[in-house]
């Protein structure tokens, strides 16, 4: 792709890294075959090629974002398929992050959209926050069709997303350090993360359990925080930034204390947004060569697992599992194979749904602030997991776990939780009554 920017406008940092992204695409067109938003809905300008004329434009000609920019960037899930396709090695992620800095900071949105993410950028990184806006979403879910034709229609998604109950905190959600049964072989840290653990902390209950039995120490450092991936997306930059590098002084403290072997990530979303930390901090003197470190030592839960020598399995679960390949897993880690292999590894029979490269409509909050898009997404994934008989779904992040488990007749949870219980955890709870 040729480019037109002038010298002045290169010499900002940002500029440049995306006039170099620009130029490797080819107009090919092989990304619109895979993009979700795309088969949903078909327009040229919600595809991967489309939007990246529309930044193109708007970048080359130094002018602020526009209403058309902002809703098909608004409309980009960032689930990456693109990437995975494309065969030029354009890096769509961090040209689509450039744009919603751009839009964040040039454009103004109408009072109810920037209400609405001023509200969840200042609630969902920090658990005290989230646990308690769900505790008040029990009380307004019955009022959630007041809001469905008005601009606060996000407000309706919130609602009926907010699950019934809101499970206990967990004791190893604190500072911690847990020791590893019998000789320790490694020591890692492990992110609580912020939704993840209020949702669901059975999941990182579940990798502690797994992996100081397997000789693990696991540490979960003092001052760690939300990856920042939430606000990363929202181009809120300052904030996902003012989070990376207090995750980075969190991880580098212990790294220096007593040497780690990995950062253990549960939720894919936010692996993907730790292994970019040294790309979002390059330009950071004092964060950059500490941020690069960091990335290095990121690994998900199953790509750390799979380094390991494992035992046979205490028992053997005789179930069919569908396994979810997270975008952020499959297109942002490229992380493809090793799940599956520790799932068959564990006893379980592995099936993979149809059109698995496409997503499950979650991404973030994706789901809140494009109901429609969404819903369509995950209806279209439900139907092709619950088409494998399998009797579980397993998958590797927070979010698509929420998402899925709003419409499917099957359990959904995470990986590492049945995998524990074949190594011999616990039973995962959200098996419910489920006979193997």
């Amino acid at each position: 792709m040729q480019t037109t920017f002038t010298a002045e406008q290169l010499a900002d940092p940002h500029v440049a890294e995306s006039e170099k992204i620009l130029r490797k695409c080819v107009h090919c067109g092989f990304c619109t075959a895979t993009c979700p938003t795309y088969v949903t809905l078909g327009n040229e300008l919600d595809s991967p090629r489309g939007r990246i004329y529309l930044i193109k434009d708007m970048l080359e000609n130094g002018r602020p974002a526009d209403k058309q920019v902002v809703t098909h960037i608004d409309r980009c899930l960032s689930c990456l398929s693109c990437m995975t396709t494309c065969p030029s090695g354009v890096n769509y992620m961090h040209l689509v992050d450039h744009a919603r800095v751009h839009i964040e900071k040039t454009y103004r949105r109408p009072f109810a959209d920037r209400m609405i993410r001023s509200v969840l950028a200042a609630v969902l990184p920090y658990p005290g926050r989230f646990r308690a806006a769900l505790v008040l979403a029990k009380v307004g879910k019955p009022f959630a069709k007041l809001f469905e034709a008005t601009p606060l229609k996000p407000v309706a998604a919130m609602l009926r997303l907010a699950p019934g109950s809101v499970p206990r905190r967990s004791r190893n959600s604190s500072p911690s350090l847990h020791k590893a049964a019998g000789e320790r072989k490694k020591r890692v840290a492990l992110l609580t993360g912020c939704a993840q653990p209020v949702l669901d902390p059975g999941i990182n209950d579940a990798t502690i359990s797994l992996l100081t039995r397997l000789g693990v120490e696991v540490v979960v450092p003092r001052g760690e925080g939300c990856c920042g991936a939430l606000v990363h997306h929202m181009g809120r930059e300052e904030q996902a930034l003012a989070s990376a590098r207090q995750n980075v002084d969190a991880w580098t403290r212990e790294i220096e204390k007593g040497g780690l072997d990995a950062i253990v990530i549960t939720a894919s979303g936010c692996g993907t947004t730790i292994k970019d930390y040294g790309f979002m901090l390059r330009l950071d003197p004092t964060y950059a060569d500490k941020a690069a470190r960091v990335s290095a030592l990121a690994r998900d839960v199953t790509e750390f697992l799979a380094t390991l020598d494992l035992p046979e399995p205490a028992e053997k679960p005789a179930l069919a599992v569908a396994y979810h390949s997270a975008c952020s897993m499959q297109h942002g880690q490229k992380i493809t194979r090793q799940p599956k292999d520790l799932l068959a590894k564990a006893g379980f029979t592995v099936r993979e749904p149809r059109e698995g490269h496409l997503c499950c409509g979650s991404a973030g909050t994706y789901n809140i602030m494009q109901p429609e898009i969404s819903a369509r997404l995950r209806d279209r994934k439900v139907k092709n997991l619950e088409a494998t008989g399998a009797a579980v779904v397993a998958t590797g992040n927070i979010g698509c776990i929420t998402q899925i488990a709003s419409a499917a007749n099957m359990p959904v949870v995470h990986t590492v939780q049945l995998l524990d219980w074949a190594y011999g955890g616990k039973r995962p709870a959200g098996l419910g009554s489920l006979v193997q």
